[in-house]
């Protein structure tokens, strides 16, 4: 069942659940983005294609919410405003272990080895390195254990995952960044909480806020 966080005649919002995919890849299995087609073109009995457009991405292993745009304006608007960082995200991460610093800007330089799909952090400027920054905030939380709020300043491939483990804050299941052990649906405890940004044809304010899966969060 799809879960749609917003919608209007130009875009859709949806929360991801962890181990769906957002684009087709070599895998083969069926995409958010099919699904989300689907959904629409069932229930308005569109007798043609619907048209949807991925604007950005989530890992697999990650949940929260995702803006898929309805209409080719909304589609190019959208692109242009991720490309100016116009669109603020807020993601939650449910650690192994707690910062030693509350609240601290990270700055790294990310280097991805496709081969692998597996990316490298370094603290220094490095050939092919991708500079890389976030905020993030330790959160006190009596039903989650060391809960970190992360805003991301640059969108890089995998970036708040190795970023956070490069200063010991490992995320519960990413066995490929130093967890001990997978959670049993193969999920990671990242998820895109919030998402605001202006409407791209309406010029709105929109303010989304996807609820955490239960599963694994405890």
């Amino acid at each position: 069942m799809l879960n749609v966080l917003y919608e209007d005649n130009h875009i859709i919002v949806v929360n991801k659940k962890p181990g769906e995919i957002t684009q087709g890849d070599k895998t083969g299995d069926e995409p958010l983005s099919e699904k989300v087609k689907r959904f629409i073109k069932n229930r308005d009995q569109k007798p043609g294609n619907v048209f949807l457009g991925t604007v950005h991405r989530l890992d697999r292993p990650v949940s929260g919410a995702i803006i898929f745009a309805k209409t080719s304006k909304a589609l190019q608007r959208l692109n242009k405003m991720f490309q100016n960082k116009e669109i603020q995200k807020t993601y939650w991460a449910k650690c192994i272990n707690a910062p030693t610093t509350e609240h601290q800007k990270l700055v790294h330089f990310l280097v991805k080895d496709s081969s692998k799909n597996k990316t490298s952090a370094y603290t220094k400027a490095i050939t092919g390195g991708k500079k890389s920054e976030l905020i993030y905030t330790h959160l006190k939380d009596n039903k989650i254990q060391n809960l970190i709020e992360v805003k991301p300043l640059t969108g890089r491939p995998h970036q708040i995952r190795v970023q956070l483990s490069s200063i010991g804050c490992v995320i519960v299941g990413d066995i490929k960044y130093g967890a001990p052990s997978a959670n049993k649906d193969k999920s990671i405890c990242l998820h895109a909480k919030n998402i605001e940004f202006t409407h791209p044809v309406s010029k709105e304010k929109i303010a989304i806020h996807a609820p955490i899966p239960h599963q694994n969060w405890k």
